[in-house]
């Protein structure tokens, strides 16, 4: 589709760095507006702007609202909300760099910068780049093709909605020593898939992550395209997730079952991965090579 934005239905590149943003207390709308249209669209990035962003333009949206927290049988999911998030991807670490520096000046003074995370690739079998710092191969349901724009790309809405698309985004952070301590049959079972092949394990225990987030079991169906990428640096490391879906209700509710919330029983990931950040943002599309804000017109 030509008004989505070119950088969410690719597979995502070698090296990202994931940006989000704070409003400035005294930017009015004419400067951010101003800010968030002078920003470049191609494959190398992903914009989206949060409820702060939306609310201080004087506008609404239907389907956006901030992340929320949730609390279930001993897990703690926080929400860390900010104004605008931006994802830069690439092959080169100093190309990506230099974008980063560019999308800060464009986006002052209006927005200032609140957090950077650095994220990369690790290879997989058969030349997949799809692990997760695990070992374990990340995002093997994701939608392909014409399935993959109907799950991320929200269409029949009108213009200004059209090609837009909605993301959650969360850094999750992994005691990659408490996993490796467990045996490979253990991990097998906390995922839900074997290792050594990437099969879904039928016996798992209901906690195993692959049967919490089965999105065939949703009633709707909660199908949802994953762009997620390891990260690690000094503070540790762990994935960031993101997830694209033409609305923030599937991942919702895929979360809610994760925390525990529908039947007591929380995934298994929460035993050696936790969540530190959460925010929710609306992509907007784009219109002869701009972010297209129309739907913000109050």
């Amino acid at each position: 589709m030509s008004t989505v934005q070119p950088g969410i239905l690719p597979d995502a590149l070698r090296h990202a760095r994931f940006l989000t943003f704070r409003l400035s207390p005294d930017a009015g709308p004419d400067s951010i507006r101003s800010a968030i249209e002078s920003l470049e669209t191609d494959e190398s990035r992903v914009v989206g702007l949060g409820l702060t962003t939306v609310r201080r333009l004087g506008a609404s949206l239907d389907g956006l609202r901030a992340f929320p927290a949730m609390s279930g049988p001993g897990v703690e999911i926080p929400s860390t909300q900010q104004a605008l998030w931006c994802w830069i991807r690439g092959t080169d670490r100093g190309d990506i760099l230099h974008a980063g520096r560019k999308i800060k000046h464009a986006l002052a003074p209006a927005f200032r910068p609140e957090q950077m995370i650095d994220g990369f690739q690790y290879g997989g079998r058969d030349g997949h780049l799809t692990r997760d710092r695990t070992g374990y191969e990340d995002g093997t349901e994701n939608p392909e093709g014409d399935a993959a724009v109907e799950a991320a790309v929200l269409s029949g809405a009108g213009p200004g909605y059209d090609g837009s698309s909605f993301v959650a985004v969360q850094q999750w952070v992994h005691d990659l020593d408490r996993f490796s301590a467990m045996g490979r049959a253990e991990q097998d079972h906390t995922i839900g898939r074997r290792h050594s092949d990437n099969e879904e394990i039928d016996d798992a225990p209901e906690s195993a992550h692959v049967k919490r987030t089965a999105q065939e079991t949703f009633d709707p169906e909660a199908f949802i395209l994953r762009r997620s990428m390891p990260w690690a640096d000094v503070r540790g490391e762990g994935l960031v997730f993101t997830a694209f879906g033409r609305s923030l209700d599937a991942y919702e509710a895929i979360l809610t079952r994760m925390a525990g919330l529908e039947d007591g029983i929380a995934d298994a990931l929460f035993t050696f991965s936790r969540p530190v950040t959460g925010g929710y943002y609306w992509c907007p599309p784009v219109d002869d090579g701009k972010l297209d804000l129309s739907a913000l017109e109050s």
